[in-house]
């Protein structure tokens, strides 16, 4: 069977938000810290997405 080179990183979509700007893990962090900081139901998604860009660093 021949060798076929094939560039992966243009097949796999993105698994970062896409709504988060380009943040240090530590930025982000702090980002996190803030939105946490007092519970308010309008920042949700904010912290699901600040959530969600940790757990890809990490991974």
């Amino acid at each position: 069977m021949p060798h076929t080179q094939i560039d992966r990183a243009q097949l796999a979509p993105s698994i970062l938000p896409a709504d988060i700007p380009e943040l240090s893990d530590d930025e982000c962090l702090a980002c996190l810290a803030r939105a946490v900081e007092t519970p308010d139901s309008a920042r949700l998604d904010e912290v699901a997405a600040l959530i969600g860009r940790l757990a890809v660093a990490i991974e």
